[in-house]
């Protein structure tokens, strides 16, 4: 846990131009914003790439962070924005090589499954790569980083309305995207 205290003075410091200070947040909140960028991306090559983007692009917009809400949130925003962008640009990349190919596939990104040994987990991630990215997001931040609804919709900037559809959406379709998988396991 970062104290406030401590982080406040991370926050001038770095906006001064204090590279130092901006490594303490870093450190504070790398394993945060590397957890949500690989759930976003099913994949720890991605993540850790999206992971340098996003404290890049905190550190160049650190002006435009103004407090109400806290840092964290705001650097949650920072990640899921560069994963969106990331997501949209594979996009284009996977369309682009498909026209080229001269092949059809669907339109969804191939799913990359997690690194992690136990298959329950695998189809997990892979599932959650198949959600739309803005309903996959909601999910990761209200169930894997357990913000409220109203610190998920700052980080995403939308409404709490808004995330509470996403998350309960998302929701629907992990449950008829996994019951099959989990119909085969034992205990369920």
């Amino acid at each position: 846990m970062v104290d406030l205290e401590q982080e406040k003075n991370w926050l001038q410091q770095s906006r001064e131009g204090d590279h130092a200070a901006f490594e303490h947040l870093i450190r504070s909140y790398q394993i945060m914003i590397h957890s949500v960028t690989y759930r976003m991306t099913g994949s720890l090559a991605d993540a850790e790439d999206l992971t340098q983007e996003t404290f890049i692009r905190a550190f160049q917009q650190l002006a435009s962070y103004r407090g109400e809400a806290k840092f964290s949130s705001w650097l949650c925003r920072v990640a899921m924005n560069a994963c969106l962008n990331w997501r949209q640009r594979e996009a284009r990349r996977a369309e682009v090589h498909r026209q080229w190919a001269g092949e059809t596939f669907p339109n969804d990104l191939p799913e990359e499954s997690a690194d992690a040994a136990d298959e329950h987990s695998r189809n997990v991630q892979a599932a959650l790569n198949r959600l739309p990215a803005k309903q996959r997001a909601a999910m990761i931040l209200t169930v894997y980083e357990e913000m409220n609804h109203a610190e998920a919709a700052r980080a995403l900037g939308c409404s709490e309305a808004t995330v509470s559809w996403r998350v309960f959406a998302a929701r629907g379709k992990l449950r008829r995207w996994l019951k099959p998988a989990w119909r085969g396991s034992p205990g369920r």
